[in-house]
Order: structure tokens, then C-alpha cells, then sequence
């Protein structure tokens, strides 16, 4: 239990504290709130929403575009290095049920989201349409702690949450820069932002290493990392993001570009992996040092996101809902069947089918994820507090998968 609270403190405090105050603060005073929340740091801003021919840098968008790209960073960082390791969690056919599973929970929630809408009429389906990514989520801190309680830490399904999660992490990353511009679009922005991430690859990781063939001592390599550090990669980055910003895609994705290019080991542990603080790699002491900064990131964003009046219940609450606690267990069990038995791709040896329903109650905690496209899927109004009580409601899976744990007999497992 103490490893449990641990991972607790580690990943999720700060932003469950976050929200709490801003829902109770939101339900005492909204307006001083909102006040707070949209307060103006700098008006005619380099930065910021762009209104009346001019941009204004806010709290809100401080902390939802700019500092919450460095949360999303961690998250491609995880995806990167399960996608191009050698042994990366999501190649080879270990990955293929988890992927499968991945499939479903996303198409099984959009599936319950959009038909559930449908059947509540035009006008509302109207309304709520734009939102049907928010149920996809999972939010990999919260689902990776409840299925360790759940299952216990050495249960071959903890592996599987944690592969679905990422993918799904994947996945939503690919969802945010899609569907969800921030603005109009202008792609040739986009050029200068992977033109900056390719020259600092070449000049700072490829190069170096390309001079430092054949000659075990790698000089050119070891000045670089001793001498630089993160410095081109974080000029890259602020390029980068200025570029994702100008360009229309949402600007917390805009540091994606270069988590490739920073040099990185070769295995990866995983992110809740005590193992992972021994990896000296760039990629990895970058991590590392962002771990503490963004906790307190999310410690804003819960504040900044959460805070809800509990009148704005509506029908977008109860579909983000059950998209979630509907759509993921049913999308989960039946690709994750399909890809398991007909497929014959199987399931790690001592993981049940049945088990896959579990799973699927556990990913349906979307809280962060989910709360983060609630606020770019709908203006600010009815709609939008709607939906992030759904998402913040989103909790409620916490409890429905220890139930269901109950219910289906899963087997404690611990190391």
C-alpha cells in the first residue's frame, strides 16, 4: 500500500488538490473565479488568444497552451520510446491485443457518445457532437494506480493497462492536432517548427555521433552533452511551440516535434519504473527534471479546469459518462476478444478474458486527458461545464472497477 500512496503523492496529488479547490471556489463565489482564472498577465502579448487584432496572454492560456506542453512532452516521450526501442512496449506481436484493445476503447466510447446524442434529438446532438473525442481518454497516472489496486502490482494485466494507455496517449495526441485546431490553419508554420526540430537533430545529436564513428572515447559527442545539455533542444522547442501557435494546431502540442530528436537510451523501463532514474540518457534527464515542474503544471491546470458549478449537470455529463463507463469496458472486451480468440494473437499468460472488462472499467478514468478536451471541444458555457463534470466524474470508474474486480474474481497479484 505504501508503494500505491507513493505513486500517488508522485503523479496525481497536485492535480486532484487543484480541482477540488477550483470546484469548491467555483461553487462559492464563480465570480471571483472566473475572474481569477481569465486573469490578464500581459495584453497585447506576442502570445496568447488572439482578439481585436491583437493577442492577450492569460492565466488559463499560461497554463492550458503553453505550460501544459511540457505535460504532453512526458506523454510523447513515453509513446516515442515504446514505438522505436528495440524492445519498446508497442512493437512486435506482444503489443498487437493491447493495440486491439486500444481500438476498441476508443471506438466503443465514441460509438455510445455519438448514438446516445443522436437518440436525445437534433438539437442536442447538435450541441454535444463536437465533444465526442472527450471519452476516448485515459488518464494514464490515475488508471495505472487503480489497477494496481485492482490486480496488484505483479498481474499480467497492470502491463496491459499500462500498453493500452500509452497507445491511447498516442492516439489522443493524434485526435488534439487533427480535429481540434486551435485556429486557422496555416500549415507553412508548421515547416518552420520540424524545420527547427530536423536542424537541431542534425547538428547537435546526428552530426556529433556521425563525427564520432569507429572512436569508442566519442569526443565530439561528449562535448555536446557536457557543454550544451538541453540548450539547442529547448531553443527548438521554443520554436517549435511558436510555430504550432502561429500555425492553428492547439499549442500544447507543440513541443511534440522534438522529443525525437533529443538522444535517447537504448531500453526504457517505463515511467513508473523506480529503474528508469539510472538511465542517464539526454531524453531521460530532461524527464526527470521536468517531473517536479509539471506536477505543479497540473496543480494549475486542475485549478484552472475544474472549477465546475454542480447546476452546469446536463446532458453532456451523463454521455461523457457513459461513453466511458459504457463505451470502454464493451470496446475494450470486444476487440481485445476479437484479436485474442479469432485472431488467435492471444493474451499474456495468466490474463482472462473476463479480466478485459476490468481493465476496461479501470481505463475509463479519463479525468486529466478528458478534462483537457472538454476545454478545446466546446466555447466556454453550458455545454463545455457539462462536459467536464463528466470528466471529472469520471472518478466514479474508480470505484466501479474495484467492484467489478470483486464481481469477476480477479486474482491479486503482487511482486
Amino acid at each position: 500500500m505504501y508503494r500505491v500512496w507513493n505513486f500517488l503523492t508522485n503523479y496525481s496529488l497536485l492535480l486532484i488538490l487543484g480541482a477540488l479547490i477550483a470546484l469548491v471556489w467555483a461553487n462559492i463565489d464563480y465570480e471571483s473565479y472566473h475572474h481569477f482564472v481569465e486573469f490578464k498577465i500581459w495584453d497585447h502579448a506576442p502570445i496568447g488568444h488572439y482578439h481585436d487584432g491583437h493577442r492577450t496572454l492569460t492565466l488559463h492560456y499560461l497554463v492550458n497552451d503553453l505550460l501544459m506542453a511540457f505535460f504532453f512532452a512526458i506523454a510523447a516521450k513515453e509513446v516515442w520510446e515504446a514505438v522505436i526501442l528495440k524492445n519498446g512496449s508497442l512493437r512486435g506481436s506482444k503489443a498487437a491485443t493491447p493495440l486491439f484493445a486500444t481500438a476498441g476503447g476508443m471506438f466503443g466510447p465514441i460509438g455510445v457518445y455519438l448514438g446516445l446524442a443522436f437518440l436525445l434529438g437534433s438539437d442536442t446532438y447538435s450541441a454535444v457532437a463536437n465533444g465526442w473525442a472527450i471519452p476516448t481518454a485515459t488518464d494514464i497516472a490515475f488508471s495505472y494506480l487503480v489497477g494496481r489496486l485492482v490486480f496488484g502490482a505483479g498481474h499480467p494485466a497492470v502491463r496491459f493497462l499500462l500498453l493500452l494507455a500509452i497507445a491511447d496517449d498516442a492516439a489522443g495526441l493524434i485526435i488534439l492536432a487533427i480535429f481540434y485546431p486551435s485556429g486557422e490553419l496555416a500549415p507553412e508554420w508548421l515547416l518552420v517548427s520540424f524545420g527547427a526540430c530536423i536542424a537541431v537533430f542534425v547538428l547537435f545529436n546526428w552530426l556529433p555521433r556521425r563525427l564520432d564513428r569507429g572512436n569508442q572515447a566519442r569526443p565530439n559527442s561528449t562535448w555536446m552533452r557536457k557543454n550544451l545539455h538541453f540548450l539547442p533542444y529547448l531553443l527548438g522547442a521554443a520554436i517549435s511551440w511558436y510555430a504550432f501557435m502561429r500555425s492553428g494546431l492547439h499549442p500544447a502540442l507543440g513541443l511534440l516535434p522534438v522529443v525525437p530528436t533529443i538522444p535517447h537510451a537504448d531500453r526504457a523501463f517505463g515511467i513508473f519504473s523506480e529503474a528508469e532514474r539510472h538511465l542517464h540518457d539526454l531524453l531521460n534527464v530532461i524527464e526527470h527534471a521536468l517531473k517536479h515542474p509539471v506536477e505543479i503544471v497540473l496543480f494549475f491546470f486542475g485549478l484552472c479546469n475544474a472549477g465546475v458549478q454542480m447546476s452546469a449537470i446536463g446532458d453532456a455529463t451523463w454521455l461523457v459518462l457513459a461513453g466511458l463507463l459504457i463505451g470502454k469496458p464493451v470496446g475494450i472486451l470486444a476487440m481485445g476478444w476479437l484479436a485474442a480468440v479469432p485472431l488467435r494473437l492471444g493474451l499474456p499468460e495468466g490474463m482472462r478474458i473476463i479480466d478485459l472488462v476490468v481493465i476496461g472499467c479501470v481505463a475509463a478514468i479519463g479525468f486529466t486527458v478528458s478534462l483537457f478536451v472538454a476545454s478545446v471541444a466546446f466555447d466556454a458555457g453550458p455545454v463545455q461545464d457539462a462536459a467536464k463534470m463528466g470528466a471529472l466524474f469520471s472518478f466514479a470508474a474508480a470505484i466501479v472497477s474495484i467492484i467489478a474486480g470483486k464481481v469477476f474474481r480477479v486474482e491479486k497479484r503482487d511482486l
